[in-house]
Formats: structure tokens, C-alpha cells, sequence
């Protein structure tokens, strides 16, 4: 069982702390359990204090306010990561263009043919687990999702080892109220997974779009979109795959205008590619990185949300604004915290910020390489307390800001 918990660095960001304590998952109040192929999980929520949060504290005698991050060992269930399905009890179906289909009943089903405006619809009771099997199946609309989950408690998408394609080439049409507005489109908790590939074109919308969470944890994706590549309300949370985006807005994105809690963004593995007119991973609340390897080839922001820790991973960032940066979204305590990793971010010229808090700044590991003019700006303390840092080919023992932040340049070594 998975235990998602908070850390908080010193005693200023409490009140911070308590606001979004159930930061990490759409059931964070509640048990959840996948039943089925792989065994079952279940997802509750604490609080503590991290081992990495309380060494970068007590090295410090203000502290950095406001830095949070998840406690992520049980996010994804073992079905989650099951890469294949069982299909000793599977539906075969074989599509058939301008023939809708409707799935009401918890189970798997394995689909496949090649077809033109077709919706796959699943229409299941509010505690029902669905699993698609996409075993070579190659979906092309004018106005309509490909997948759209109207009603299931879980959907998986599982691809066989084969290629799968999915086009939306208009605009969309609304179904009632609901604004339908991407290719695979869920009202449900969503998991990507598989060993096959899957390409999705959105010529006038979003790729992939969850009302709750979406999960990637195997497969390869192609992804180009004229909106978001990847939307969703409580949280994007990725374990492994490969995943190629190109998109007209953002690449990652997650907010939820309704609970400040969430809008996370988790990333603990996979290979991601992205290129995005606008930012390549934002959440409104957190984005949390423990590992796989990120290329944000070209963004305007590069990674931006409320709160961001590094802890690992191998990220490069190319940004024409700032590379990595924290902005009051939902709290007034923006952070940005790294712990280990290696980053490198290289920056456009002009008014741009490779390291950009509108709050704390802390270093506390890894290794960071900066091609910039302005390296790191911060609102509130910035601080080096570990890790190797290199500026312009330079290594430096502690921050200097290039204009204005509020906090100076502070260094705490080891």
C-alpha cells in the first residue's frame, strides 16, 4: 500500500503545509483498489517530514519555507504496471467505421481494426475497472474522441506489442455539457500502459485529457496537438515509457481550479521528448521529478508550478523565458528545491531566468549546469548547501542572483 505524505522544511511553512496536505492523487481520501489482473492497492494520505527536507534544515538556520514533496511508494497499483492483459475472459471486437461502440460492463476488451469516425465509449457502472487492448487498431474522426470514458470508476489503455494510431482532425463536438476536447477523453482515472506504440493527433485540441488522474507507466506515444498533449485535473503521475510530444501549448499540464490541492505532476520514470509553444511541464500545485530522463527541447517555461522538487533524473531544458521556475499559483510559498539529479538548462537570451523562484530558492544535491545571463533569481533566500553547480563553464560555491531577488545569495556547504 501506497502512503502519500507531505514533508516541510521549517516551522514558516506550516500553515502552508496543512492547505495542501493531500497533494498526489484524485483518492486521497479514499481507498482505491485495482482488482483484477495484477492484485489491488490502496491509497491513503499523512503527514511527515522527509529525511532530505530535515538535513536541508537543520543545515540552515532560516530554512527554506514552503518546499514540499510526495512520498510516492504506492502511487501506482501493480495492475497499474502490469504491462499485458489477461485475456482469459476478453471481448474480442473488430471496428467497423461509422459504428459507434458502447462498453457498459466491467472487463477487458481487446480492440482492433483500422476506421474512420468511430468512438469508443465507455459507459460502465461508477465502480467498474475497464481495460482496452488496443491490438493494432488505427482510429481517424472529424469531430469526435476516439476513447471517451463517460462513466467507469478506472479505464486502462493497454497496447499489444503492434502499432495503434488515433486522429481527431476538427473540432470537437460537445456531448451535453461535457466539453469534449481531446482524442482519449476521461471523466475517470486514466492509465496508459503496454508494450506497443500509440501515435495521437489533435489538430484542434488536446491529446490525452483526465477529469481526475492520468497515468503513463509503459508503451511508446507520439503525440502532437494544437492544446495540451497531455491535460489533467488532479494529477499526471509517470512511471516509465517513451513519450515523444509536440505540441501548441503545453505538454504536461495539471490544475484544478476546484481543489488548490491538487494539479501535481510526478515523474519517477520514461523518456520524455518534448518541444511546446508553451510550457513543456506545468502544475499548478507541484511537480515532484525522482527520476527518468526529461528533454524539453524548446518551451517559453520549462518546468513551472507552485512548489517543484528535483530529487533525481536526467533533465535538460531549453527555454525562451525561464527554465525551471516557481510561481505563486495556489499559495503564496513558491519553491523550488533540488536535492539531486543532473540538470542542465540552457537559456534564450533576453529577460530569462534558468532558475526562476518567485519565492525559495534551495540546492541541496545533484549536479547543475547553466548556460545563461541570468542564472538564478529568487523573491526569497537562495541557498547552496550542496551539490555541484557550474554557471557559464564556471563552478560556483554560492548563488548569486543577477537582479533583484529578495533573498541574496546565500551558500550553506556541507
Amino acid at each position: 500500500m501506497r502512503t502519500i505524505k507531505l514533508k516541510s522544511i521549517s516551522a514558516i511553512a506550516v500553515a502552508a503545509l496543512l492547505a495542501i496536505s493531500a497533494a498526489g492523487c484524485s483518492n486521497s481520501t479514499t481507498t482505491q483498489e485495482d482488482s483484477g489482473v495484477a492484485g489491488a492497492t490502496t491509497q491513503t494520505v499523512a503527514s511527515a517530514v522527509s529525511p532530505s527536507a530535515t538535513s536541508a534544515a537543520e543545515g540552515s538556520t532560516t530554512g527554506t519555507a514552503a518546499a514540499t514533496a510526495l512520498d510516492t511508494s504506492e502511487i501506482f497499483s501493480d495492475r497499474d504496471l502490469e504491462q499485458s492483459a489477461d485475456l482469459t475472459a476478453a471481448t474480442q471486437m473488430n471496428l467497423v467505421s461509422n459504428q459507434d461502440v458502447t462498453l457498459d460492463a466491467e472487463g477487458v476488451y481487446v480492440l482492433s481494426g483500422e476506421v474512420d469516425n468511430v468512438t469508443v465509449t465507455v459507459d460502465a457502472a461508477e465502480d467498474a475497472k475497464v481495460q482496452i487492448v488496443l491490438d493494432g487498431v488505427r482510429i481517424t474522426n472529424e469531430d469526435a474522441p476516439a476513447i471517451y470514458v463517460k462513466s467507469a470508476d478506472k479505464v486502462f489503455v493497454t497496447s499489444t506489442d503492434n502499432e495503434n494510431y488515433m486522429e481527431v482532425s476538427g473540432s470537437y463536438v460537445a456531448d451535453g455539457d461535457t466539453n469534449l476536447d481531446a482524442v482519449i477523453f476521461s471523466k475517470a482515472d486514466l492509465t496508459l500502459n503496454g508494450t506497443g506504440t500509440l501515435g495521437i493527433v489533435s489538430s484542434q485540441g488536446n491529446g490525452i485529457s483526465s477529469k481526475d488522474d492520468l497515468k503513463i507507466t509503459g508503451g511508446v506515444y507520439t503525440i502532437e496537438s494544437s492544446a495540451d498533449a497531455m491535460e489533467a485535473n488532479d494529477a499526471i503521475l509517470i512511471n516509465d515509457g517513451t513519450i515523444t510530444i509536440d505540441t501548441q501549448k503545453d505538454a504536461l499540464h495539471s490544475e484544478n481550479e476546484e481543489d488548490t490541492t491538487l494539479g501535481n505532476i510526478y515523474i519517477e520514470g520514461g523518456t520524455l521528448t518534448i518541444t511546446a509553444a508553451d510550457d513543456a511541464i506545468t502544475g499548478n500545485n507541484l511537480v515532484q521529478i525522482d527520476g527518468g530522463t526529461i528533454n524539453i527541447k524548446s518551451a517559453q517555461e520549462g518546468i513551472e508550478a507552485n512548489n517543484i522538487v528535483v530529487n533525481d533524473g536526467q533533465i535538460t531544458v531549453y527555454a525562451i523565458d525561464d527554465g525551471i521556475n516557481a510561481t505563486p499559483k495556489v499559495s503564496s510559498d513558491a519553491s523550488i528545491e533540488v536535492n539531486g539529479g543532473t540538470i542542465n538548462v540552457s537559456m534564450a537570451s533576453g529577460d530569462t531566468d534558468a532558475f526562476d523562484s518567485n519565492g525559495d530558492l534551495s540546492i541541496n544535491g545533484g549536479t547543475i549546469n547553466v548556460e545563461a545571463t541570468s542564472a538564478f533569481d529568487a523573491d526569497g533566500t537562495a541557498e547552496l548547501n550542496g551539490g555541484t553547480v557550474t554557471v557559464n563553464g564556471e563552478a560556483i560555491t554560492e548563488i548569486t542572483q543577477s537582479r533583484g531577488g529578495g533573498g541574496g545569495g546565500r551558500s550553506k556547504r556541507p
